[in-house]
C-alpha cells in the first residue's frame, strides 16, 4: 500500500491518509477492508521516511503490518515493498496493491477482483466503465476535441498480479527511467494485458477537500445498511 504522499493539493495540515473521516482515518478505512477478506495475509506499507504520523494512526490488527520507506514516486514506493515482500513470499505469489488514500472500497467489489484476477497470469485491476463525455483541451484551454469513450475505462485499486512479475515491471520502469501512473501500466508495457474488474464509482480516491465528506457519506450509509442487516 503506498501511503507516502503528503497531500499538498488538500491544503491540509497533515498528509491526506491521516485526515479524520467518519471517526477514523482515511488510512485505517483503506486498510480495513484489505485486512478483513481471509485471502489477504498481511499488509506492508511505504510511508515517508520523515512521516511521525504513523505511530499514532497504526491500526490495531492480528495480521502482519510491516512498514518501508516510500519513494519520491509512487511506482518507486510499490517496487520498495515488493523488494520486501520478495524476502518472505515466492515469485509466483499473488499482491494486492491499493492507495492509501482510498477508503471507501466495498468487500464486494475486493471479492469480484479476488475471484476473476487470480485466476489471470497477467493480472487484473478494478476500473469502471467512463460514463461521462471526454473533452480534449487545446491550448487555449478550449475544446479541442471530443474523445471518443467507447471501450475506455477508469482504473481503481486494488490491482493485483503475481509478485515476480509487478517487480520485474516496476525494476523496468525505473531502469528505463519511464513514467507509470499506476500497476496495470508497467505490467502493459511488457507487452500483457491485464483483465478488467468493474468496480464502483464509490470506490473514490481523496484527492481534494471536497472528496471528504462524499467519502463520509458514502461510507455512513454503508455502515448504517450493514447495521439494517443484522
Amino acid at each position: 500500500m503506498p501511503a507516502a504522499g503528503v497531500g499538498r493539493r488538500m491544503g491540509a495540515a497533515i498528509p491526506k491518509q491521516y485526515l479524520p473521516l467518519a471517526g477514523r482515518s482515511v488510512l485505517h478505512w483503506a486498510l480495513a477492508v484489505l485486512l478483513d477478506a481471509p485471502q489477504v495475509k498481511g499488509c506492508v506499507l511505504a510511508i515517508d521516511p520523515k512521516d511521525r504520523y504513523w505511530p499514532e494512526f497504526r491500526p490495531a490488527t492480528d495480521k502482519p503490518l510491516h512498514v518501508v520507506d516510500g519513494g519520491a514516486e509512487r511506482f518507486q514506493s510499490v517496487f520498495n515493498t515488493l523488494d520486501f515482500l520478495l524476502k518472505l513470499a515466492p515469485p509466483g505469489a499473488r499482491v494486492l496493491v491499493h492507495d492509501g488514500v482510498r477508503p471507501c472500497l466495498a468487500a464486494a467489489a475486493l471479492q469480484r477482483l479476488l475471484n476473476q484476477g487470480l485466476a489471470s497470469e497477467s493480472g487484473a485491476l478494478l476500473a469502471v466503465p467512463v460514463r461521462d463525455t471526454l473533452k480534449r483541451q487545446d491550448p487555449a484551454g478550449c475544446v479541442e476535441r471530443t474523445a471518443d469513450r467507447q471501450d475506455l475505462w477508469q482504473a481503481q485499486t486494488p490491482q493485483l498480479f503475481p509478485l515476480g512479475l509487478l517487480h520485474r515491471a516496476l525494476g523496468r520502469v525505473i531502469a528505463e527511467g519511464l513514467h507509470v501512473t499506476d500497476e496495470a501500466q508497467a505490467v502493459e508495457a511488457l507487452g500483457l494485458r491485464p483483465r478488467l474488474v468493474e468496480g464502483s464509482v464509490s470506490n473514490l480516491k481523496i484527492t481534494r477537500p471536497d472528496d471528504l465528506p462524499l467519502a463520509e457519506a458514502i461510507l455512513r450509509a454503508r455502515t448504517a445498511t450493514d447495521k439494517g442487516s443484522d
